[in-house]
């Protein structure tokens, strides 16, 4: 099973995200490519950033009608992006369409659900979204239905990886962001933990912000995730 740390490059301009890259010239981390970032640049960034070496998680969380995101998965499939994801709520028929429309170019990739963003808490979910099962419960539900739908894994809080994992197996990737040093601030998230955390909870990728991004030394900090998760 893979487990890498995912180095999430939240900037708005290629200059600023080459320039951070720059510190890892003896390294290729896997990098996230979120919305800010793909929208102010388009598919040009990807191609830089793969044409430097790295890896590319593309997360832009499609969530639309079948076809439509079929035929997007189908677009994205030709930047031969090596992880990419949609919303496990667009139901399974969605995610089977997109599925097929990622697959049918990029099968080797890595195609994944979002099931609840890490900043929702159980009381937002409930309140926001009239959703009124327990927050954990609707996890699992929409992970067994991202496998139903054939796609690789979801993206999850770490502190939900256990149960990911007990449902749909060890095979099936838990893709954890809310990652952040002991030290660092929680920011706008709200089901966090630390990189070793995350491995003892049995996550296989790790999505690290600002506790990479905004530290002192990003390279020293990138190392210090790797040992931490992977050691």
């Amino acid at each position: 099973m893979p487990k890498d740390v995912i180095i999430a490059c939240d900037f708005n301009s290629q200059e600023a995200t080459l320039k951070f890259l720059d510190n890892f010239s003896n390294e290729k981390p896997f990098v996230k490519i979120g919305m800010e970032l793909y929208y102010a640049c388009g598919p040009a960034i990807v191609e830089k950033i793969k044409d430097r070496g790295h890896k590319v998680f593309l997360d832009l969380k499609l969530h639309d009608i079948p076809n439509t995101v079929k035929k997007a998965l189908s677009v994205l499939a030709d930047l031969e992006v090596d992880m990419t994801n949609v919303h496990a709520s667009g139901t399974i028929s969605m995610m089977e369409a997109a599925a097929e429309g990622y697959y049918a170019k990029n099968p080797n990739g890595i195609l994944i659900a979002v099931t609840q963003l890490t900043s929702t808490t159980e009381e937002r979910m409930q309140k926001d979204l009239l959703i009124d099962k327990p927050l954990p419960d609707v996890v699992a539900h929409y992970a067994l239905n991202t496998k139903k739908a054939g796609l690789k894994g979801v993206v999850c809080s770490p502190l939900e990886s256990p149960i990911v994992h007990e449902l749909c197996g060890s095979d099936f990737l838990t893709v954890t962001p809310g990652i952040r040093f002991a030290t660092d601030a929680k920011g706008d998230q709200a089901r966090v933990t630390t990189p070793a955390d995350a491995k003892k909870l049995g996550s296989d990728y790790i999505v690290v912000g600002r506790s990479i991004t905004g530290a002192a030394d990003p390279y020293e900090a990138y190392k210090q995730c790797l040992a931490d998760f992977l050691n």
